[in-house]
């Protein structure tokens, strides 16, 4: 197969993460005969300092007309002002508007030799294997209007929550669509007893779900999700839900896995090239020390080769090579290990 992928390496450890998971595809083109070429951009805080804009046109070009989009991360401190008019974050929200990819796909997995790197009882952990869908181009964080002013003599802000059926309907089929290859159930979280946005939500995913009647479905308020993931993770397979939820559960998700490290995403639609990234920030204070874990990007590569390029035998390959060497106690300094990011890729790559 010949594919064109899309690099942004972005900020901080985002090239040297990036750097490992492009050793792993040319390890992957190399034993099944591939063809991945490489489009290295700039992204976020790099592209600010370098055109003024954290996402160019052109670049954002390159990623429509690409197979997939493989990402780093964006951010840190020399751009870290909230007020300023350009941020590294602008770049994110950009580029996934212009891919239109409205569902992130985060897979929490525990791995029974790092049950102890989480600040759970291992108890808790046995049989942790979710799914969580999170509504990427909709909600609080693209309402309309938003904004800060003067109102009644006092200083004012306003975000908008706003969701049409159509942006609920897309993502609950991929959600059910995603459980009928796993346990066969979908959680959808909402707060339906408070927002209206919530209560279309659940009324269009029941209606949705009258397609699958081969999946269970329930429905948990965001606040008892909360709480469930810590006190019972292991009776999650595929949850469901709107942008800002997802935002803060998938982040307390990440801390069943024993560190952000690890965990990878997708981001996808209903055509054109998906977009994949770990799910941790910059880490502007280890950027260039060379012990960032490189796991979380290059499991996002697997995810990368099985849901754009349509290669599952080469993403379970992958997903392989890296369970068996974090079980084998190859690990990096976030999970108590001492393995820089170079070490921890050969440590994969042998293991390919």
């Amino acid at each position: 197969m010949e594919a064109k992928i899309v690099l942004l390496p972005g900020d901080g450890i985002g090239p040297e993460v990036i750097s490992a998971a492009v050793k792993v595809l040319d390890a992957i083109n190399a034993r099944y005969g591939h063809h991945f070429s490489y489009d290295q951009r700039l992204i976020g805080g790099c592209s600010i300092d370098q055109h003024g804009t954290a996402l160019t046109e052109e670049t954002l070009q390159a990623c429509q007309s690409a197979s997939a989009v493989l990402l780093g991360a964006v951010g840190g401190p020399k751009w870290d002002n909230p007020n300023a008019a350009v941020r590294p974050e602008q770049g994110l929200l950009a580029l996934r508007k212009g891919l239109g990819v409205f569902a992130n796909l985060r897979p929490v997995k525990v791995y029974p030799a790092l049950v102890n790197a989480s600040p759970l009882k291992p108890e808790k952990l046995a049989g942790v294997d979710m799914i969580v869908l999170r509504e990427l181009t909709g909600g609080l964080y693209f309402g309309q209007p938003k904004g800060r002013g003067q109102k009644n003599g006092h200083e004012w802000a306003v975000d908008t929550l706003e969701y049409y059926d159509f942006e609920v309907e897309r993502i609950v089929h991929m959600a059910f669509q995603l459980a009928r290859g796993r346990r066969a159930k979908v959680t959808s979280v909402d707060k339906a007893n408070v927002l209206d946005s919530s209560r279309l939500w659940r009324q269009v995913t029941v209606q949705v779900s009258q397609q699958y009647p081969d999946v269970a479905l329930e429905h948990v308020l965001v606040d008892t999700a909360a709480m469930r993931l810590v006190s019972n993770p292991a009776a999650f397979d595929v949850v469901v839900t709107e942008n800002m939820f997802g935002d803060i559960l998938t982040d307390e998700a990440a801390v069943l896995a024993g560190s952000m490290g690890l965990l990878p995403s997708a981001s996808l639609g209903t055509s054109g090239p998906g977009l994949y990234e770990p799910i941790h920030g910059s880490a502007p204070d280890i950027a260039g020390k060379g012990i960032a874990n490189p796991v979380g990007t290059i499991l996002s590569t697997a995810m990368m080769l099985r849901h754009s390029l349509k290669l599952e035998a080469e993403a379970a390959a992958i997903e392989k090579a890296v369970e068996a060497t974090i079980e084998a106690g190859n690990l990096t300094g976030d999970l108590g290990g001492n393995l820089s990011t170079q070490a921890m890729t050969d440590k994969i790559l042998a293991a390919l």
